[in-house]
C-alpha cells in the first residue's frame, strides 16, 4: 500500500527539504536518490552545476550536504528514494518520474512513479508539497511539523 500526503497550507513557501528531511528524522541519509527534472535557484555554483541536468543521483549523504551548504526552495523535482544497493542501471531502466504530468498523484489509490522507489517526493510549482511512501509511520511524523498536512487518498476523494 502506498501512503500519501500533500502539503498545502500553512507554510509561507514550499519544499524546502532541510525541514521536511528534519521532520523524518533524516531518513533520506538511508537511501539512494534520483532527482528527476528540477527547476530552483540556487545560488551555489556547484549545486546549480549538479542539478543543471535532467536528472542526477545522489546519496542520502550526497543530498543532504546539499541540503546542508543552501536549503534553497524547489519550484519542480520529483525525489525518488531507493534501497542505496540499486545500481544506477537499474534506477535509469524505467522512465524519469514527472512532476506535473503524471495523473497517478489525483487518483486511488496512490501510486509512486519509479517502480524501484520506496518514497517519492514531488515539489510541484511552488504550490505544494507530494509525499508517497511504502512506510506508514511518515504521514504521522509529517504531520507533527507540518500540522495542516493532508492524507491525499482522502484529498483526492473529494474531487
Amino acid at each position: 500500500m502506498i501512503y500519501g500526503t500533500i502539503i498545502q497550507k500553512g507554510e509561507k513557501y514550499y519544499t524546502f527539504l532541510k525541514k521536511l528531511f528534519e521532520s523524518i528524522d533524516n531518513i533520506q541519509l538511508n537511501y539512494k536518490w534520483l532527482i528527476s527534472h528540477p527547476e530552483c535557484y540556487p545560488f551555489d555554483k556547484d549545486i546549480q552545476k549538479t542539478l543543471e541536468q535532467e536528472y542526477c543521483i545522489l546519496t542520502g549523504k550526497e543530498l543532504t550536504d546539499l541540503i546542508n551548504k543552501e536549503d534553497f526552495q524547489w519550484i519542480w523535482g520529483t525525489f525518488s528514494a531507493f534501497d542505496p544497493s540499486t545500481s544506477d542501471k537499474d534506477i535509469l531502466e524505467y522512465k524519469l518520474p514527472e512532476n506535473d504530468m503524471y495523473p497517478g498523484f489525483w487518483k486511488n489509490p496512490l501510486t509512486i512513479q519509479h517502480p524501484l522507489a520506496k518514497i517519492e517526493i514531488v515539489a510541484f510549482d511552488s504550490s505544494y508539497t507530494l509525499i508517497f511512501t511504502k512506510d506508514f509511520t511518515l504521514p504521522e511524523r509529517f504531520k507533527e511539523f507540518y500540522p495542516l498536512a493532508e492524507d491525499l487518498e482522502l484529498v483526492n476523494r473529494s474531487l
